[in-house]
């Protein structure tokens, strides 16, 4: 009996092959979700780009109604640095039209620039709690399969008769190929998970210093006042 991916196939029982079938449409949405996950980053990288020196210019001349508008821009909105520089000058300038202690305005500020944060994060893990999932699942489901498949070996020695090795390669075939796939799978889903994980991380990175920066440039502004 040959071994070839096609005739594992075809000896594989039912079973067996709606694991395998299963375990290939994981892969296929763990590698969907990476590359819809890669275009949705380097958008926000290209737009923030584009749109951080523009804003870090009208600060400096002090238009900061200016940078507000730039940045609420619609075509910014998937930039992260557009978004916490639109949040935290949106709340600042809230607080003064309120005529609340200067200190007060930077703090609010601060809220506003994480409140930001926070729902870009968000935004940026969608789906990859799907990753983890299939992760986590992809084992146990090739050991569902690794299950049918001694199941077949048993019932292959009991209509033969026979404990030999050609009545039980079939269902121990179909074991350590299932297992395997699962296996496989979750490697797969775990690096993508991983890898996206330190994208987001890097993204919060940027964010973060942003945020410091707006809150200085207030506070250096508040001290020329």
């Amino acid at each position: 009996m040959q071994f070839g991916l096609i005739e594992m196939w075809q000896a594989m029982g039912v079973v067996a092959k709606a694991v395998a079938i299963t375990l290939i449409i994981l892969s296929i949405i763990a590698l969907y979700r990476l590359f819809e996950r890669l275009l949705v980053f380097s958008r926000a990288n290209r737009k923030s780009k584009v749109v951080a020196p523009k804003l870090a210019d009208l600060l400096k001349q002090g238009k900061i109604q200016e940078a507000l508008t730039l940045s609420s821009k619609k075509e910014y909105r998937g930039s992260h640095l557009a978004r916490i520089t639109a949040a935290g000058v949106k709340e600042f300038l809230e607080g003064k039209e309120a005529n609340i202690p200067l200190e007060e305005q930077i703090e609010s500020a601060r809220r506003g620039c994480e409140r930001a944060s926070n729902i870009f994060t968000q935004e940026l893990k969608t789906g990859m709690n799907t990753l983890a999932t299939i992760a986590t699942s992809a084992p146990f489901i090739g050991l569902f399969g690794t299950i049918a498949g001694i199941i077949n070996a048993f019932r292959g020695m009991a209509l033969t008769g026979s404990g030999g090795i050609g009545a039980v390669a079939q269902g121990i075939a179909e074991a350590l190929v299932t297992t395997a796939f699962g296996i496989g799978v979750a490697v797969i889903a775990l690096w993508c998970f991983n890898f996206l994980n330190t994208k987001v991380e890097i993204i919060g990175a940027e964010m973060a210093n942003t945020t410091s920066e707006i809150l200085d440039f207030f506070v250096r502004k508040s001290e020329h006042a």
